[in-house]
């Protein structure tokens, strides 16, 4: 059996921000909408001490690379249209992971 985890990163910027408190305000309610929208886990992950950007990672896991692209891209798409900031660097990959074949699981 085969299983397909797609991962999307994005770095959001906003240089106008003064406060993390402000920061977080903006990115916080996008982050639950993306999640109560769409099948993805979500985590706010780089950049949690800067004012100015933060890097936020959206993940999936599906037995269709299509769909888990598909939903992914749906999620960027959303992320750019329904924030007050602006969608710097992005990084969109699917990865194979074959369940058949052992692993360590630490």
């Amino acid at each position: 059996m085969a299983a397909y985890v797609g991962v999307y990163l994005a770095r959001l910027e906003m240089p106008w921000v003064k406060s993390l408190k402000e920061k977080r305000a903006l990115v916080r309610p996008v982050i639950e909408r993306v999640r109560a929208r769409f099948p993805v886990s979500a985590a706010r992950l780089d950049g949690l001490d800067a004012h100015g950007w933060e890097t936020v990672g959206f993940v999936i896991i599906s037995n269709d690379p299509k769909a888990a692209e598909r939903v992914l891209r749906e999620v960027a798409a959303f992320l750019a249209e329904n924030g007050v900031y602006r969608v710097g660097e992005e990084h969109l990959e699917v990865v194979h992971w074959d369940t058949d074949e052992p692993r360590l699981l630490l």
